[in-house]
C-alpha cells in the first residue's frame, strides 16, 4: 500500500467513526457497548483519546496508554472531528520534518484496526446496521490484528478471540476477533 493509499484508507476510517460520533448525544452515552467495561459515552472518550496518543506515536514518541482518559461532556462529534483532524495531518506530516523517508513508523493497519473495531462497536450500541460500515476497513483491520494481536496482549479492550458465526461478513469477523460476542 503506499502512503497515498495509506492516508485515504486512514481518512475513510475517520470519516466514518466520525458519522457515528454524529449519532452520539446525552441520550446515547449511557448505552452498553460491546466493551464490557464501556458505556458508549467512556468508549467515546476512550476513541477521542486514542486520536491524542496516535499523533504522540506518529512523531515518534512514546504515549502513555495508562493515563486517565478526558472525559467529554457533550458535542462528541466535534470532539472527535478535532482528535481526526489531528491525527489525519500527523499522519501526512509524517514522522519528523522529515516526511515518510522509507515508510511509516506506525502502521496504517493499527490506526484503522482501531478505528475499525470500536466504529463496530458504536454502531451495535448506537443501533446502526453493519451494511451502513465500509467492509474494507475492517478487512485492512482485521489483516493487521491476525498479523500482530498476540494472545498475552489480549487485555481491556481485547479479549479471548471468538468464533463468528458462519458466514459472518467482514465486521463480525473483525469483532469476533477481537473478542466481542457476535450473533
Amino acid at each position: 500500500m503506499t502512503t497515498t493509499d495509506e492516508a485515504a484508507i486512514l481518512a475513510r476510517a475517520l470519516d466514518q467513526t466520525g458519522g457515528l460520533f454524529g449519532r452520539v448525544n446525552a441520550g446515547t452515552v449511557s448505552r452498553p457497548t460491546p466493551c464490557e467495561q464501556w458505556d458508549v459515552g467512556a468508549l467515546a472518550d476512550h476513541v477521542i483519546a486514542d486520536g491524542t496518543n496516535f499523533v504522540t506515536m506518529i512523531g515518534g514518541g512514546e504515549p502513555d496508554w495508562g493515563a486517565p482518559t478526558p472525559q467529554v461532556r457533550e458535542d462528541w462529534a466535534q470532539a472527535f472531528s478535532a482528535s481526526a483532524d489531528n491525527v489525519l495531518r500527523a499522519w501526512e506530516q509524517g514522522p519528523g520534518t522529515d516526511g515518510w523517508e522509507g515508510g511509516a513508523a506506525v502502521p496504517v493497519g493499527l490506526l484503522v484496526a482501531e478505528y475499525a473495531t470500536h466504529s463496530w462497536d458504536l454502531a451495535q450500541a448506537l443501533d446502526v446496521p453493519t451494511s451502513e460500515l465500509d467492509p474494507e476497513l475492517a478487512e485492512v483491520g482485521l489483516e493487521f490484528m491476525k498479523a500482530t494481536l498476540k494472545p498475552e496482549m489480549r487485555t481491556g479492550a481485547f479479549g479471548a478471540e471468538v468464533a463468528a458465526p458462519e458466514g459472518a461478513g467482514a465486521y463480525e469477523r473483525l469483532a469476533a476477533f477481537a473478542g466481542r460476542q457476535v450473533s
